[in-house]
């Protein structure tokens, strides 16, 4: 599992892990959006609100373009992909182990019959 960089993947389920930044990032998969717009959607600070988005850019979750003195942001899916391969690598990993068990259990079954 070398390929995948542990820094990232770790800032990426850490920005994943709380429901403010992941409701940002659903409202950016629609479409690009102001900062102040996104910071409407809240019942908290524009300022708390500017930190969920820090976070989200530090794992590279959230493009910001600058045009005059907006502050646009966009949806970057690139490092879900990766966390999603880091996932599907696991899941085959216990897909396998499980059906190998379940292939135990049964064949132990009709022996005791």
């Amino acid at each position: 599992m070398g390929e995948y960089k542990s820094e990232r993947l770790d800032g990426v389920f850490n920005a994943l892990g709380d429901p403010t930044r992941r409701a940002i990032l659903a409202r950016l998969s629609g479409c690009e959006a102001r900062v102040t717009e996104l910071a409407e959607r809240f019942p908290i600070s524009l300022n708390s609100v500017s930190k969920h988005i820090r976070m989200l850019e530090r794992a590279g979750l959230v493009q910001r373009s600058i045009v005059g003195r907006e502050h646009v942001l966009s949806l970057n899916a690139k490092p879900l992909a990766e966390a999603q391969a880091w996932i599907d690598h696991y899941r085959a990993f216990w897909d396998s182990s499980l059906a190998a068990l379940d292939e135990y259990v049964t064949s132990r079954k009709g022996k005791r019959k």
